[in-house]
């Protein structure tokens, strides 16, 4: 897919990537190089640009030319770390699915660093991406009318803790007590955009 630049309303573009690795690459590179750029709302395969002026034809190119750039590590001391009951109702099911065992699915969900690629579904809910993708399962096929908060899961490429009771279709291998949105708190959502998360069997 061709990178595509299009209107969004009077004070913002969106910006169509190619993938979601590219989208996660180009999210610093345009913070970094583009002043007009206010705020970076990152989807799955798109970046929302709010801006505080209108963007010039050879800033509209250079968004298009952009080369993606890794991203940095954080320290350690700025990662989010979870701590998991994995006790889950599909744990077994995600076993099966991967050719793993239950303890593996354990080691390998705690064993890599997750980024947080985009929110959505629900305030605070992060969707996250790991350093690889054994884990990639489908959707249930019946989708629960409740999951808890706190519930852990896994559909697709993504991993994600559900901040509050609601429906639900992904695969359920645990349960945490962390708040993923507090109003009270500055900000209120414990998972952002581009920031990391490590898991922690309890």
């Amino acid at each position: 897919m061709t990178r595509r630049l299009l209107p969004y309303g009077a004070g913002a573009v969106l910006l169509e990537c190619a993938d979601l690795a590219e989208t996660q690459r180009l999210r610093p590179a345009v913070a970094q190089r583009f002043s007009a750029v206010t705020e970076i709302v990152p989807g799955a395969r798109t970046l929302l640009l709010r801006l505080d002026r209108p963007l010039t034809a050879r800033e509209r190119q250079d968004l298009l030319d952009l080369p993606a750039v890794e991203i940095a590590a954080p320290a350690e001391s700025d990662t989010v770390v979870i701590s998991v009951d994995y006790s889950g109702p599909d744990l077994a099911e995600v076993a099966d699915h991967t050719g793993m065992s239950p303890d593996q699915v354990i080691a390998t969900h705690t064993g890599q660093r997750w980024t947080v690629a985009f929110s959505g579904f629900a305030p605070g809910f992060g969707y996250l991406v790991g350093e690889h993708d054994r884990l990639r399962v489908p959707r249930r096929e019946h989708p629960r009318t409740t999951v808890p908060a706190g519930a852990v899961g896994l559909a697709d490429a993504f991993s994600g803790v559900y901040p509050r009771s609601g429906p639900g279709g992904w695969q359920l291998i645990g349960r945490t007590d962390a708040t993923l949105w507090d109003l009270d708190r500055d900000p209120p959502a414990l998972l952002r955009p581009g920031g990391r998360v490590r898991f922690t069997a309890s």
